[in-house]
């Protein structure tokens, strides 16, 4: 017992030596409080902007921040990208479907997913550049993604880049983004995302630095802003990019309305705002709205653009603060804001307390992050049309042709704001994989895009040369060489990044009429960043697959469907019309007849369509008989895959509201699930207060009483744009 005593006394004089010594220690001394990472972010930040002199200040708020020596703060570029991947690095890196292919999936887990995956990369590419002493543009951690303008207009070169036409599903998707961009840690942020570009912002690229907008205050509410609200107050996005374009006469980046009413006041938002590049600029030079760059600068700085992109007109603020535009203090609530995300970013913390900068290179095009590619890459694919079973073709034909201007196309594969992966698969190479020697792949491009009205092509030789093949792939559309941001580009049906017409070029159509002359079935197989009038081609040809721009997997992901080894299921983000003539003028940003919600016609495949190689039953649907206007409600569906293919179905839910001002239907709920030949699953779906709410004339959100139909199927619930009747509805009342 005596000696149980002594060792217990032994134990304790131990300790109390231990932390007497430890006392002794003397606490690690840092040159600035800034330093300390055990002192609280806002106490960090203060301290460092309170130590920055009035010139230092102001090349911080640059999008190229130089090194403040003297306090041993390292240079930072905030202007990084990464739409489907780490973009615009000199790093290889993994390559995801472009935005508007990642949209088709309608999966916000492979969403969520592919950001993680891209920010773990990010996060590798940012340690390694470090170490190698590198620290300037397209290496930093604040990525200016993702793109959620709604595509309201297909002519739209950048629409490529969003989530597609529909508030719901931009702002679901785009949350699902910023989350797994951002990462779970509660301390660290993996990356900052960046919301943009806020707001009101789709086109014609030509004009978009001297355009101004005045959209009514409901399209405002209904349309325009509900993605951006999710992000902001939902995801926490860590920045927003404000628009090149004015809205109600100001420029974005200095707008009372969006910039201090909206984003600031309302949504209380807390993150950094940056301008797009040169915006600022546009202020003085071309929206005329500030009388020269001293005021520009400090009309957008008082608005809460805290970076600008650009090197010229922030600038100015020196002389602005001087003489007295602005005070300085207004530059520190700037400075708080950005260094608060560099804080958060673990940039002033030593490595070994930040988990993610231990991430080493060795996760770059990772076999999982590889894997991940091809997946959202098959999820992508729309099949548009299927008669008599063309599709999946045989892996035993003997020789298949395989034509066209995107069948061997590397650029049309990456989409625009890409990477460079180690190794890309086009059409034609996923498709010889899939065959192997057994079958002969005969490969010519037989036209360019849009062909040349000097040059009159003998496309009855080329489909002379193919007519002996069993089957004819026709790999067209367009390419990212046509659509995209401000390009010098003037071809037929394309001018300035933008399209003059949504129809696919003329050239294809005649090609592909001399291949159908040939008897033998032609499959077309779509590349696009944007939808295509394809009325002859509906019409007459017995298959067509939309692939949009997949990424470095979009060749395998291709052979696999047209081979039947996935069963496809992407839906399309956007409205396919029928031609020109359904579209109001491209300028007009009325929502009036424009996207599913509006669209009073009849498209040629609508929003959320997409077919399958086996059939999905609905049934059982379950909703309550009334529903509190201020409530939530529990709805749930049945879905039985009929067919004898195993396959994945989306599950779309629609709202229609009767006799009051509202879009037609609008999506409020989407799930994409797996199910085997004969299985079921049921599928829940939860309705709240604001999915059940409209917006009025003046803007104000307004839950209506009266008659709701609640629909769920494979589409929306129209005859005129459902796949295969798989849609099913009940009536409620909202009390």
């Amino acid at each position: 017992m005596k000696t149980t005593h002594y060792k217990i006394f032994l134990l304790f004089f131990s300790v109390v030596c231990a932390i007497s010594l430890l006392s002794l220690v003397p606490k690690k001394r840092y040159a600035y409080n800034f330093q300390d990472p055990s002192l609280s972010v806002e106490t960090r930040v203060n301290d460092l902007v309170s130590r920055l002199t009035l010139e230092e200040k102001v090349a911080q708020m640059l999008n190229s921040a130089p090194a403040v020596d003297r306090l041993d703060i390292p240079a930072y570029n905030w202007w990084n990208e990464c739409l489907h991947g780490v973009a615009r690095t000199p790093f290889k890196v993994t390559v995801y479907p472009q935005a508007i292919g990642m949209a088709a999936t309608f999966d916000k887990n492979s969403l969520h997913t592919m950001a993680d995956y891209t920010a773990e990369e990010g996060r590798a590419i940012n340690n390694q550049s470090i170490k190698d002493g590198k620290r300037g543009i397209y290496l930093g951690l604040t990525y200016w993604t993702p793109n959620i303008n709604i595509f309201r207009d297909p002519r739209w070169g950048r629409g490529q880049e969003t989530y597609g036409e529909d508030p719901y599903l931009t702002g679901a998707m785009g949350k699902a983004f910023v989350t797994g961009l951002q990462g779970d840690d509660p301390k660290y942020l993996k990356a900052a995302a960046c919301a943009k570009h806020y707001a009101i912002h789709s086109g014609p690229e030509p004009s978009r630095h001297v355009f101004n907008v005045d959209v009514s205050d409901y399209d405002l509410w209904d349309t325009y802003l509900p993605a951006f609200r999710n992000l902001v107050v939902n995801a926490k996005v860590a920045g927003v990019m404000c628009a090149y374009n004015a809205v109600k006469g100001q420029p974005c980046c200095g707008s009372d309305l969006l910039m201090t009413s909206i984003l600031r006041n309302d949504w209380h938002f807390t993150g950094y705002v940056t301008s797009d590049c040169g915006a600022i600029d546009d202020f003085w030079e071309r929206h005329k709205t500030s009388p020269d760059a001293e005021s520009a600068a400090s009309d957008a700085v008082l608005h809460g653009t805290d970076v600008e992109c650009g090197n010229r007109t922030y600038k100015t603020l020196i002389a602005a603060v001087k003489d007295g535009k602005l005070p300085e203090s207004q530059l520190d609530i700037s400075l708080k804001r950005l260094f608060t995300i560099r804080f958060r970013l673990g940039m002033f913390d030593p490595p070994e307390m930040v988990k993610y900068a231990q991430i080493g290179n060795n996760v770059l095009e990772s076999a999982e992050h590889k894997a991940h590619a091809l997946k959202m890459a098959r999820q992508s694919v729309v099949l548009l049309k299927n008669d008599s079973h063309t599709l999946p073709l045989s892996k035993s034909l003997k020789k298949i042709a395989v034509i066209g201007p995107n069948a061997d196309n590397a650029k049309s594969v990456l989409g625009n704001y890409n990477g460079t992966p180690s190794e890309l698969i086009t059409a034609l190479a996923g498709i010889k994989a899939k065959l192997g020697a057994n079958t002969e792949v005969v490969y010519e491009q037989g036209t360019d895009y849009v062909g040349s009205p000097d040059v009159k092509p003998d496309f009855d030789a080329v489909a002379n040369r193919v007519k002996d093949a069993d089957a004819i792939i026709f790999v067209g559309g367009i390419a990212p060489q046509l659509e995209g941001e401000e390009m010098r580009v003037a071809k037929a049906g394309f001018s300035g990044g933008d399209r003059t017409s949504i129809l696919l070029p003329q050239v294809q159509t005649d090609l592909l009429k001399a291949l159908k002359k040939t008897g033998k079935p032609v499959v077309f197989v779509m590349m696009t960043g944007s939808a295509i009038a394809v009325p002859w081609e509906a019409e007459n040809l017995p298959a067509i697959v939309n692939a949009w721009y997949g990424g470095q997997s979009a060749g395998t992901a291709i052979a696999d469907v047209l081979f039947g080894d996935y069963n496809p299921a992407g839906r399309l983000p956007v409205t396919f019309y029928k031609s020109d003539d359904d579209l109001p003028k491209f300028d007009d940003y009325s929502m009036a007849n424009r996207t599913y919600r509006y669209f009073k016609g009849k498209p040629l495949y609508g929003f959320g369509y997409g077919l399958s190689y086996t059939n999905f039953k609905y049934d059982n649907l379950t909703v309550p008989a009334s529903i509190s206007k201020n409530g939530k409600a529990t709805v749930s569906v049945k879905i039985t895959n009929t067919g004898k293919m195993d396959g994945e179905e989306v599950a779309e839910l629609y709202l229609s509201h009767w006799n009051v001002k509202a879009p037609i239907r609008a999506l409020k709920g989407f799930e994409r699930l797996f199910l085997k030949a004969g299985e079921s699953k049921v599928v829940k779906f939860e309705l709240s207060a604001q999915d059940l709410s409209l917006i009025d004339d003046k803007g104000h959100v307004v839950t209506p009483v009266g008659k709701l139909k609640i629909s769920i199927g494979g589409s929306q619930p129209d005859e005129q744009t459902e796949a295969k009747g798989k849609t099913i509805s009940k009536t409620v009342t909202l009390i």
